[in-house]
């Protein structure tokens, strides 16, 4: 893709970037998901955002419930000598 000149606008106290669409489409970027800034040398880099840590973990852990497959592997166990101890 050759270059394009952007502007930067004021947005209240900061200020921003138009991404033209096709950019954002040949990136894979959208406003859901938001992108990764960083800066490299003297470039700003945008990149799509890494899965998040356990992505998909509340959506598993909802199925697994559903087919009543989430009972105690383990069971459930006290430490020795929890009954001495008070608080």
């Amino acid at each position: 893709m050759k270059s394009i000149h952007v502007g930067i606008r004021r947005i209240g106290n900061s200020h921003g970037v138009v991404i033209p669409k096709p950019v954002l489409a040949q990136l894979g970027l959208n406003g859901e998901a938001g992108a990764e800034m960083t800066i490299e040398g003297d470039t700003l880099v945008l990149r799509r955002p890494a899965s998040p840590v356990r992505g998909g973990w509340a959506e598993a852990a909802r199925k697994i419930a559903e087919a009543d497959d989430d009972a105690l592997v383990m069971g459930e166990f006290g430490n020795a000598g929890d009954g001495e101890l008070f608080w």
